[in-house]
């Protein structure tokens, strides 16, 4: 099955348009060619919870170690935070359905 990296974070307000530009344009294809497999993406309409979840899956927990461990990886973090806040992410390992 893999493994999964779960994020989370929060649209900054006023800036929702250039964050879904930037990650349709910029981040899910980083992603991508970093080698992970964008496999969820969730948005919260109701409650107290991040207002993300987004999801990308990897064969091996040293694969995905090696990305995170990347300056491509944390330049990608780092222009994401221009856009949102409360950025958060755990490991796990991949199941199928929701996983939070």
């Amino acid at each position: 099955m893999g493994i999964k990296i779960l994020m989370t974070w929060d649209i900054l307000p006023g800036r929702e348009q250039d964050y879904f530009e930037f990650v349709v344009r910029d981040f899910i294809p980083a992603m991508q060619r970093m080698g992970m497999e964008v496999s969820d993406a969730w948005f919260t309409m109701y409650g107290d919870q991040p207002q993300i979840l987004a999801a990308a899956q990897m064969p091996t927990i040293n694969a995905l170690n090696q990305v995170l461990e990347s300056a491509d990886w944390k330049d990608l973090t780092s222009r994401l935070l221009d856009y949102v806040e409360n950025f958060d992410y755990k490991i796990v390992q991949s199941r199928s359905g929701f996983q939070m």
